[in-house]
């Protein structure tokens, strides 16, 4: 009984560092880029498109096909930062143990 109570206190701190890891990833911001820095997007920990930024030498009509492509591809950037950054903190919580496969984080 003693290994289950001492079972349980770890299972409720790692719930608890899980949260403070949830809470720190949300207010942490990561740039992504796409066409050597002309379009930049801003995302939270959570995957939430916080700003985008346009070199005004894009804001041609013609280009605007373009324009929409590196968007996408500055929020992939983005995107795939956050899931790097996501996956190091989950590393700090669960000493080095790694989630089953296709287990994502809980958000």
């Amino acid at each position: 009984m003693k290994n289950l109570a001492g079972l349980m206190k770890q299972a409720s701190q790692m719930q608890t560092k899980m949260q403070e890891m949830q809470d720190r990833l949300a207010g942490l911001e990561v740039e992504g880029e796409a066409g050597a820095g002309m379009v930049r997007v801003v995302l939270n920990g959570k995957h939430a498109l916080r700003r985008i930024t346009i070199d005004p030498r894009l804001a041609d009509a013609n280009e605007i096909e373009m324009l929409q492509d590196l968007i996408v591809a500055a929020h992939a950037d983005a995107s795939r930062r956050v899931e790097a950054m996501a996956a190091e903190e989950m590393q700090k919580v669960t000493g080095g143990l790694s989630l089953p496969p296709g287990m994502k984080l809980p958000f």
